[in-house]
């Protein structure tokens, strides 16, 4: 586990897929932005989804099919905004939260990212498990069990690269698609009626309902994450020209993914109100009874195979994402990165064990439930995504040209308005069935207590953009009056000491610590070894990293002498900032120029980041280079 010194989003394929490239035909520099739309889109028709497209065909036949077209140009405006975040800025939205909100509010806002994605990857668990079930017979613990397996897949398709993992992605996009196609055609629906399901009418309340939960399901949090930092993989020109260029086709291939999503979801509402409502079966929500009642009514055994098909590569492709968006998440807003196989095992380990938990206790029946639950822990997340990126991408100062126009953003804010409002709905029916029940008045207590902490972060994940962006036009706006600078002699520094963190920004900060000295200059180089045996050890540590440590501190020094300049080394051990500021004190230096980075992730909310703890530790000069 270590430290991501980089900035760079998922910086293993940070921009390794070219576009700019000028021998390639004009088509293949177009379709090499192809991809990451793809990748999103399998979010929108995850397992999670069938439920509410199910429940809306057999119930009321072809009438919501409009419900599902409105919540498609939703997603649509919504992910758009993503990829002009990651685009424009180079920052996917955890990024983009870190460097906006203070750290105790991007703590929590982390936090919920984590448990979305957890509910996100608990919903595909299921999914898979049942389709499993279905197709095979396996009993339900089992498949659960053995979706643990796809942990090693993740692995091998990120050995090949990016574009061979949205190939794969891509691949069972398509097996979703055709199956359903292929039971549509069985089915033979009367296109008469479904084109009438595109007038949007609301029968009854329950029909609200149930539109309800079809917009509320509609866009993912984790997709957010996940597109602002898949359109980096793309190397661009960053000429204005060049930006709008891959702005327009991004546009396209998300337009293209997202109505690919939107086919399969209209299929499944289609297919119930054909098979399930025309025969009367209005109450069929369950994957189930929907798998068992299409070969009867249908007269066709291929149609359920298919079915379960569908839904075993539905949550497969929603898994593979479900991880690249655990991984942009950490990395965002902890700058901490763990390995790929281990960050997936923790995930779908976090999903797997409330699964089982709930087969052994309760038993299979209680699944459905189970998938309701984690629908309603993504509708915590969805405005704590939404919000912060109609900021930014609102943001003149940060986007310049790019910034969305006047009439986006109010179409963007009606929407995010519309989908808190239903979420918010959906939690808040969720917390009166709890608080109507008969629970211990502690419990009562702490469902009251996360209501009110959940608005009040609503609320400072509105306001507090608009307050900082009004500090920062004030305090520009201001000016103090009378100034006199006095006598103004240039400092000379006899010892300047840098810390170094063996990563690209090393070269800025000696680059910047010579800009400061002078031929007589002594610089002083800093490392501090972060292995877990120096930690423990010391300076008495001697394992692997602490040697090619060494070795990479001596190759420095060597470098500098071959420039006439004089310098020294110091590993450091253990605590990091409190290393540095040891070892600055020690050297007697007069100067201490560092990254601004430093050690980051966790470590900085419960500690303070080394920056701010070395400036208050040492009484010198401190030079941050960014």
């Amino acid at each position: 586990m270590r430290t991501q010194e980089s900035s760079a989003s998922l910086s293993e394929v940070h921009q390794s897929i070219d576009t700019t490239q000028p021998h390639r035909s004009k088509w293949r520099r177009i379709l090499a932005f192809f991809g990451p739309a793809y990748l999103v889109s399998v979010g929108y028709m995850d397992p999670g989804n069938w439920a509410t497209d199910l429940a809306g065909g057999s119930r009321y036949g072809y009438t919501l099919l409009w419900v599902l077209l409105m919540s498609n140009i939703m997603a649509l405006l919504l992910q758009s905004l993503s990829a002009r975040l990651g685009i424009v800025r180079g920052r996917d939205l955890a990024q983009a939260n870190r460097e906006t909100y203070p750290a105790p509010v991007n703590f929590i806002l982390y936090i919920l990212a984590e448990i979305a994605i957890a509910a996100t990857d608990l919903a595909e668990v299921l999914g898979m498990a049942i389709g499993i079930q279905l197709l095979t017979g396996l009993p339900l613990m089992w498949g659960v069990s053995l979706t643990v397996l796809d942990t090693f897949l993740l692995l091998i398709l990120q050995r090949y690269g990016i574009r061979k993992m949205e190939a794969f992605i891509i691949a069972l996009v398509a097996i979703v698609g055709t199956s359903f196609l292929v039971q549509l055609l069985i089915a033979e629906p009367p296109m008469g009626e479904v084109v009438k399901g595109f007038v949007p009418a609301l029968p009854d309340e329950t029909a609200l309902y149930i539109a309800i939960g079809i917009i509320g399901a509609t866009v993912m949090p984790h997709n957010l994450y996940l597109h602002s930092a898949l359109v980096q993989t793309r190397k661009i020109s960053k000429t204005d020209s060049g930006i709008r260029r891959a702005l327009r086709i991004n546009f396209a291939d998300t337009a293209i993914a997202l109505n690919l999503a939107f086919f399969v979801n209209a299929a499944i509402l289609i297919l119930a109100a054909t098979v399930f409502y025309k025969a009367g079966h209005t109450g069929i929500a369950d994957l189930h009874e929907a798998h068992r009642m299409l070969e009867p009514l249908l007269g066709s055994k291929l149609a359920p195979i298919l079915f379960a098909v569908a839904l075993i590569a539905a949550g497969q492709s929603s898994t593979v994402t479900g991880t690249l968006a655990g991984q942009i998440v950490m990395e965002g807003y902890l700058r901490l990165r763990i390995n790929p196989w281990l960050r997936r095992l923790i995930t779908r380990l976090v999903a797997i064990i409330p699964a089982l938990i709930v087969i052994l206790v309760a038993g299979e029946e209680k699944i459905g439930e189970l998938l309701v639950f984690s629908q309603v822990l993504l509708s915590l997340q969805l405005g704590f995504a939404i919000i912060p990126l109609i900021h930014f991408v609102s943001d003149k100062q940060t986007m310049g040209a790019f910034a969305i126009k006047p009439y986006v953003k109010a179409a963007a804010w009606l929407i995010s308005s519309v989908l808190v409002y239903l979420n918010i709905r959906m939690v808040f029916n969720e917390a009166e069935a709890l608080l109507t029940a008969d629970n211990p008045w502690w419990v009562d207590g702490l469902i009251l207590a996360v209501i009110l902490g959940f608005m009040a972060l609503l609320v400072i994940t509105v306001i507090y953009p608009w307050l900082s962006r009004y500090r920062k036009m004030r305090s520009a706006q201001m000016h103090p009056a009378n100034v006199s600078l006095g006598d103004l002699e240039k400092p000379v520094y006899g010892r300047i000491a840098m810390a170094l963190d063996f990563s690209q920004q090393d070269e800025r900060v000696i680059a910047n610590a010579l800009a400061q000295g002078n031929p007589g200059t002594h610089y002083v180089l800093i490392h501090i070894v972060e292995s877990a045996s120096a930690r423990y050890f010391g300076k008495d540590a001697h394992d692997f990293e602490t040697q090619k440590d060494q070795e990479q501190l001596d190759t420095y020094i060597r470098l500098l002498a071959q420039r006439g300049v004089k310098a020294t080394g110091q590993l450091g051990y253990r605590h990091r900032a409190k290393e540095i500021a040891r070892i600055v004190k020690a050297e007697n230096a007069d100067l201490l120029i560092l990254g601004g980075h430093g050690h980051s992730g966790l470590k900085d909310w419960l500690y303070g980041e080394t920056v701010n703890y070395v400036r208050h530790k040492v009484h010198i000069p401190v030079l941050v280079v960014q």
